[in-house]
């Protein structure tokens, strides 16, 4: 059976698989809750099916961490991009609604956002400037930068010369950079913490490998063993674990203590539970 095949049934069955993980069962015959995927599942537990499905189709993503502003002035129009991240439409409307409030006396506040890592929701908005000038431009800008959950909001204050269709769309859209340009975004990667108890002889394996895969390490205790923990990316975990295995002849013990999403930023690891 194909991967794509699997990862269809896993969708249909990952509701099911949930209560089960939620009413406390660790595992329970499939057949139990969809006889008819008999043939595919057996038995489960629902802890490793997550771990193992989602390490295989989680991908990388960029995401707003930290919002900015920026500003461009154009023919005595001022254009001020503010960018905010946002987990849902509400927060996105708080903020919209937030923005209005402050620049109460502008032209316009045009706004757009993308919020899910697949752009499942998207809204835009020209408040008052011609249809398709300001807030379709905005969205395209985050669409083509590929970052998600974040909400822009583009205060224009009219300097009384028209910039025509042409424009519009360039100075709302240059906005749009600019407020980026100023903002914090992070690729978030899917990893897998793990910790590694080794001796003292292995320890130099450890960091050696560690080092050469520019791995990150979360924190060390040094006791009658070494006891560390690393952030892996998804893509490299397997790897790693078969490397330091036979550096070490199996003496190193890996354990997986978690499988968050992980960013690096100003030289700091930040862990995301998703």
């Amino acid at each position: 059976m194909m991967l794509g095949e699997k990862a269809l049934i896993i969708n249909m069955v990952w509701k099911p698989v949930q209560k089960i993980r939620a009413d406390g069962w660790r595992s329970r015959r499939f057949t139990d809750i969809l006889p008819e995927y008999s043939d595919y599942f057996v038995f489960c537990n629902c802890l490793d099916l997550k771990k193992d499905w989602e390490g295989k189709m989680r991908e990388s993503y960029l995401e707003a961490y930290r919002g900015g502003e920026g500003e461009l002035v154009e023919k005595r129009s001022r254009f001020i991009a503010t960018v905010r991240p946002v987990k849902s439409e509400a927060e996105a409307a708080a903020f919209i609604e937030e923005m209005r409030k402050k620049y109460w006396n502008a032209s316009h506040n045009c706004t757009a956002f993308c919020i899910g890592r697949g752009n499942e929701l998207t809204r835009c908005s020209d408040d008052g400037e011609p249809g398709g000038t300001a807030g379709r431009p905005m969205l395209d800008v985050l669409l083509g930068e590929g970052v998600h959950n974040v909400c822009v909001v583009v205060t224009r204050y009219f300097g009384g010369t028209l910039l025509g269709t042409g424009g519009l769309v360039r100075a709302y859209s240059g906005a749009v950079k600019e407020g980026l340009r100023n903002s914090v975004i992070l690729r978030k990667r899917p990893g897998r913490e793990v910790s590694v108890v080794c001796d003292y002889n292995g320890l130099g394996k450890l960091q050696y490998i560690a080092g050469q895969r520019k791995l990150p390490v979360l924190g060390t205790e040094y006791t009658d063993q070494v006891a560390a923990r690393l952030m892996l990316p998804e893509e490299e975990a397997d790897a790693f674990v078969k490397q330091l295995t036979e550096a070490t002849n199996g003496k190193a013990v890996v354990e997986t203590l978690g499988t968050p999403y992980f960013a690096e930023s100003d030289g700091e690891i930040l862990l995301f539970e998703e």
